[in-house]
């Protein structure tokens, strides 16, 4: 007699209610959040490994409020009695949505804004969207791009000044690589910065040159900052228009928290839409590890540390470059430019002293570091820290953390430092990767399973804009280690792949620990927020190359739809 009850609940339990305009982000009212809404008939991974499946959940409050079997949402959460909304999922796949890492929204905001140089396959596709930007400005205008990478070219060839004076004779123009860790100048740009040949290289930074000591205007690490900081910035108008472009692309990627690294004035705008009920991602932003402690407490005050939607995180550092341009910091040279070892943004004694004294504050630390000799210091400097220090939850992080020794792997564990690490940048470097490194090198670049198997704690993102937000595509990567097109066979250093399950925890409640929010995010238990998203397919049943076709079908965040197809 209970089952033919339940069942002829669920009769009474059949009203569908989707919300929101196809297509789009969409924003719901208030009234909605403080409804029960009721998700049944689905294929729901929980990412809770007590109970990984449920069949049906409630969402009340913008919270789970019940989740499991359709007969306990039924009979013990008011799911016959109509109270509320109903959602048939037809046997979707639903689960936890994604939280990034590792982004920069205001970075990807201004791209958007500006000339996108994504995917040009030569200097001379280069070269014609630079001239047809010019066409549209005034004599003396900057043009600012961004997205170029050489190593999709025939030549390989970094780009030089020369070239775009050829289509940009009148303007400055200064075009950032994928990697935000070198850009190229055109003489007018050079000009505006005042860069001559007798100018000196700065701390951390590399004025390429030609043999004569004339710029080439390729502009490594810290030496960009001598043109950038020369570009207007942009208006408020335009930075808002960024930032609502990339709110929708995150949305429409199933992105329902990110961990942002960018401007303060970001930040603020952040706040704005916060505070009109528009934002529709959860952000911790990270602070400018090298600014001064009074300034790094006031905005710490100002952006508060225990918002849910909107607040301050970790201090970032970039402590080297990246290995594309061969800036990324590593313990013995190139392997195909033996001339150079990478880059370093600081002294690691001056590095120490500032991380003590920002411990000290009670600040967690998250040190950019991509080479296996900057991966070094990070762990050196972390590792004095709780010496001098004292033990305490600290959670520090390295960002990429993607060369290391095989003495290194295991230090992440022992110091208890989260591995912060982008699978998509795997994907797309293993084209020249093992070049750089060599043969040995490789096999600990992009090591996801050793550091694992050590106990280090992983979180996963994007780098997002150097990378697509889309976390599909690190889920490919993970799982695979081969690009999108497919290969190498078995994939590039296979035996750092890692399962499915371990790639999507990495990816919700491994980002969560990360950024102190486990038991508030990262898994569809009761208590935690509503952020969840429905794919068109269930990811954990397809072939690899399927997790690439999969789409987004909606998108919730604190139990409102913030997307739908």
């Amino acid at each position: 007699m209970k089952g033919e009850a339940m069942w002829m609940r669920i009769g009474v339990a059949m009203l569908v209610v989707w919300g929101g305009v196809a297509g789009r982000a969409v924003a719901q009212s208030d009234a909605a959040v403080h409804k029960t809404t009721y998700y049944l008939h689905g294929r729901i991974y929980t990412n809770d490994p007590k109970e990984p499946w449920a069949a049906a959940m409630a969402v009340r409050d913008g919270k789970i409020y019940c989740v499991g079997t359709l007969e306990h949402i039924l009979l013990d959460c008011g799911g016959a009695d109509n109270t509320g909304d109903t959602l048939q999922l037809k046997g979707s796949f639903v689960m936890p949505g994604f939280n990034d890492a590792h982004v920069h929204m205001g970075a990807a905001g201004r791209d958007k804004m500006t000339l996108s140089l994504n995917g040009a396959a030569s200097i001379a596709e280069v070269q014609q969207r630079v001239k047809e930007a010019v066409a549209k400005h005034k004599p003396g205008e900057w043009i600012v791009g961004a997205g170029w990478d050489q190593s999709r070219w025939a030549d390989q060839k970094f780009p030089t000044r020369l070239q775009l004076d050829e289509v940009a004779p009148e303007n400055p123009v200064f075009l950032t690589h994928i990697s935000g860790h070198v850009g190229v100048a055109n003489s007018q740009a050079l000009k505006r910065a005042e860069i001559t040949p007798d100018t000196k290289d700065p701390q951390g930074g590399q004025i390429d040159r030609f043999e004569d000591g004339e710029a080439t205007g390729l502009l490594k690490e810290s030496a960009m900052e001598m043109v950038a900081r020369r570009i207007p910035d942009p208006t408020a108008q335009e930075r808002r228009k960024g930032i609502e472009l990339v709110l929708e692309e995150l949305a429409r990627n199933g992105v329902t928290s990110v961990q942002d690294n960018s401007e303060w004035d970001d930040f603020l705008v952040y706040g704005d839409l916060k505070e009109e009920k528009k934002l529709t991602v959860r952000i911790t932003e990270w602070l400018p590890f090298a600014a001064p402690l009074n300034e790094l407490q006031d905005r710490r005050a100002q952006g508060g540390t225990t918002d849910p939607w909107l607040k301050t995180g970790a201090l970032k550092f970039v402590s080297d470059g990246a290995l594309g341009s061969r800036t990324a910091a590593m313990l013995a040279p190139y392997s195909d430019d033996p001339a150079t070892s990478g880059i370093r943004a600081m002294d690691e004694e001056k590095l120490r002293a500032m991380a003590l004294e920002r411990d000290k504050l009670g600040f967690q630390i998250a040190f950019h570091a991509i080479g296996d000799k900057a991966n070094r210091v990070a762990l050196d400097v972390f590792e004095s820290v709780e010496r001098v220090n004292g033990t305490r939850d600290r959670r520090d992080r390295v960002e990429h953390a993607q060369v290391l020794t095989p003495e290194d792997l295991p230090r992440f564990a022992n110091l208890k430092v989260i591995a912060s690490m982008q699978p998509s940048h795997e994907m797309n470097d293993l084209r020249w990767a093992e070049q750089r490194l060599g043969p040995e090198r490789s096999k600990g670049a992009y090591a996801w399973n050793s550091l694992e198997k050590s106990g280090a704690r992983l979180a996963f993102g994007t780098d997002y804009p150097v990378e697509p937000i889309n976390p599909l595509r690190g889920l490919y990567a993970c799982v695979t280690r081969e690009a999108s097109e497919g290969g190498p066979a078995g994939g590039w250093e296979p035996q750092e792949k890692i399962s499915l399950e371990d790639c999507l925890r990495a990816y919700t409640s491994g980002s969560a620990y990360a950024e102190f929010e486990e038991g508030k995010k990262g898994e569809l238990k009761v208590g935690e927020y509503a952020d969840f998203l429905i794919l068109s397919q269930d990811i954990t049943k397809v072939a690899a190359k399927e997790i690439l076709n999969t789409k987004v079908v909606q998108t919730v965040v604190g139990g409102k739809v913030v997307w739908k197809e």
